[in-house]
């Protein structure tokens, strides 16, 4: 039996061998400070599955939407029974299945990544690794440093909280079908930061509408937020977003609690 690529659900299966194995040796093998608890979304013909199977400091869960793979991994794998979640991972309640804190890995599909990592940071007190493949431009722009047209929403609220470090390139050939994109693997690590120091949601609120108008300085593009007599008048009002880290986002948004 093999599984047919879906391009509604952003399917290319990886083949090789070798970046399958680079991928899962990238999750720490650390059990005195991190936990057993693995979460793979979207294991597809368990190209990642079978090398997570075994290694014997984690215990795996998986989450597929796909039936045709879900019967895959049913038919080619012990002991998918209790493992296997087929479900939508966006629209599942984690603490449902973990009782306390769990890692994440994946090749994600590139056509819902930043919906996935927007879903990790909700969870990010208990998320303390992630190891996925995505597509390159995406990787490159969570890793990228302020400064650049790279650097965006994705970068500022994923650092926040997370030290990311580029494991990898990865070519189209090493799927089938081929995807139209590069990809790469990237690994993101729980950093010490326990509070922002500020509104959480308000900081939120203050990257997104920064990066959505990215063109114009913070005194423009932050318009919005602003209120009659609010003062813009500090320098980092002069600034476009892409110049700013995250802690001078935690300190503008600090401007704007009330």
């Amino acid at each position: 039996m093999e599984v047919r690529a879906k391009k509604a659900l952003g399917q290319h299966f990886l083949t090789d061998q070798n970046i399958a194995r680079t991928i899962v040796d990238a999750l720490s093998r650390d059990p005195e400070n991190q936990p057993r608890d693995v979460l793979e979304i979207g294991p597809g013909m368990g190209v990642l599955t079978q090398y997570l199977l075994q290694r014997d400091d984690l215990d795996l869960m998986m989450v597929e939407l796909d039936g045709e793979s879900v019967e895959y991994l049913l038919t080619h794998f012990q002991g998918m029974q209790g493992r296997l979640i087929e479900a939508d991972y966006l629209r599942l309640d984690m603490h449902k299945f973990f009782k306390g804190p769990y890692r994440v890995i994946g090749n994600f599909p590139y056509n819902i990544s930043s919906q996935i990592f927007f879903k990790i940071l909700d969870d990010k007190d208990l998320v303390p690794e992630v190891v996925c493949m995505i597509q390159k431009e995406v990787a490159e722009r969570i890793a990228e440093k302020p400064g650049t047209k790279t650097y965006g929403i994705l970068s500022v609220l994923l650092q926040a909280w997370y030290d990311i470090d580029y494991i990898i390139s990865v070519g189209s050939g090493a799927f089938a079908p081929p995807p139209k994109v590069q990809s790469a693997v990237i690994r993101l690590r729980r950093n010490a930061r326990t509070a922002l120091g500020c509104d959480e949601k308000l900081f939120k609120q203050v990257v997104k509408t920064a990066f959505n108008q990215r063109r114009k300085t913070m005194r423009n593009a932050l318009k919005p937020l602003m209120w009659e007599g609010f003062d813009a008048s500090d320098p980092v009002f002069d600034l476009r977003a892409e110049r700013l880290g995250v802690e001078e986002f935690i300190e503008l948004t600090r401007k704007f609690e009330r």
